[in-house]
């Protein structure tokens, strides 16, 4: 009898907790591929063996976030009345292909943040959340930011995705505007110390323009992160976009400015980093993408590593096949060809983010892929 009444106490308690927060939203995507690489390191570059490259090798594996990182999330919006509104969004990153959680172990390491909306006035969220930047971006990405040979780091910064931000959003009309600030990112320290309020801050803005078939969107990005060499360093992006769209065809382009400075204002990276890029809805299931990037580096100083500061400009040719299945799955085809660099522009000198090293003696790499993709 008394496991009964507590049974049915505990389905009060969730029926009226459902009741309550019925405009909750549990969503994810899947996405697995199996991907051929040429010229990839046997070992991966580090500070301790001098950032120096193994062997090369082909390898065949299987890789999790072909064209969307797999993930499962909650979000929810609750009217307050007035036109207030609160809402919130939690977002895990995880390994298709093993289980593994990404995003350094976090729980919630793609998004967790809170926050409050006003009818006119606009949005603020305070959380783990995209920089501005990044997202007046997004639209203008030919790839839509892809996991995998996308050049997302090299474009956008390693603190693409900050911790202990706060961030402001509106739209008038056809013009949007975002800014941010973070209190601490923890991509390369810990942020938030007593005494070092700079520390792993950042800050940043975009406004955005769409109208028709046109749109245009202009960002900037700044992160002062804690460096191995000692103190904290500034490094700086702003970036430019535009895209028209005529029948099935869009067609995009973009530049970003870059600067990373060390502590003692010395430069350690000056780039200038070009993409163009063109989607085809070829039928009402195929699309197809076609994008190229470059990378000019104007100014490279990496002698506490061993580096040259003579390296040849970064450029990549990317070409994807999507074919819908349904609403909910895809299969897709994934191709890119890298030279100067590994792909996405991966060196210890331009991006050293996402895993593609070439090894000894190789200057180019190319990947292909074939995966299936499922949103629920």
């Amino acid at each position: 009898m008394k496991r009964s009444i507590f049974a049915s106490a505990v389905l009060g308690l969730f029926t009226c907790a459902a009741q309550a927060q019925s405009n909750v939203t549990l969503y994810g995507v899947l996405d697995t591929n199996l991907e051929y690489v040429s010229n990839m390191s046997s070992t991966v570059p580090s500070a301790t063996n001098g950032f120096r490259p193994g062997e090369a090798n082909n390898v065949f594996r299987m890789t999790p976030g072909g064209l969307s990182g797999s993930r499962w999330g909650l979000r929810g919006i609750e009217d307050l009345g007035g036109g207030l509104k609160a809402m919130f969004a939690l977002e895990n990153g995880f390994s298709s292909d093993d289980g593994r959680i990404q995003q350094g172990g976090r729980l919630f390491g793609r998004q967790a943040f809170v926050g409050l909306e006003l009818a006119r006035a606009g949005r603020v969220t305070f959380g783990r959340q995209y920089t501005s930047m990044f997202e007046a971006l997004a639209n203008f990405s030919p790839n839509a930011f892809g996991n995998q040979y996308e050049p997302i780091i090299a474009l956008a910064g390693a603190n693409f995705r900050s911790d202990n931000l706060a961030k402001y959003t509106n739209k008038y009309g056809p013009v949007s505007m975002t800014a941010h600030w973070s209190f601490g990112n923890g991509v390369a320290g810990g942020g938030e110390v007593p005494g070092e309020f700079r520390r792993d801050t950042g800050y940043g803005a975009g406004v955005g323009y769409a109208a028709g078939p046109f749109a245009t969107a202009i960002g900037y990005d700044q992160y002062n992160p804690t460096l191995s060499t000692g103190g904290t360093g500034t490094f700086k992006k702003a970036a430019m976009a535009a895209s028209y769209a005529t029948g099935p065809v869009k067609v995009m382009a973009g530049f970003r400015w870059g600067r990373n400075i060390a502590a003692n204002d010395n430069t350690i990276l000056r780039d200038n980093l070009y993409w163009i890029g063109t989607n085809y809805q070829a039928t009402s299931a195929l699309s197809l993408t076609l994008a190229y990037y470059y990378d000019d580096v104007k100014n490279l100083n990496l002698a506490a590593n061993g580096a040259t500061n003579n390296i040849a400009n970064p450029w990549q040719v990317l070409f994807v096949a999507d074919y819908n299945l349904s609403k909910r799955t895809d299969i897709y085809l994934s191709t890119a060809y890298a030279k100067n660099a590994g792909l996405n522009f991966d060196t210890s000198a331009i991006s050293f983010a996402n895993g593609y090293f070439p090894g000894a003696g190789e200057s180019s790499m190319v990947g292909v892929a074939l995966g299936v993709r499922h949103k629920f």
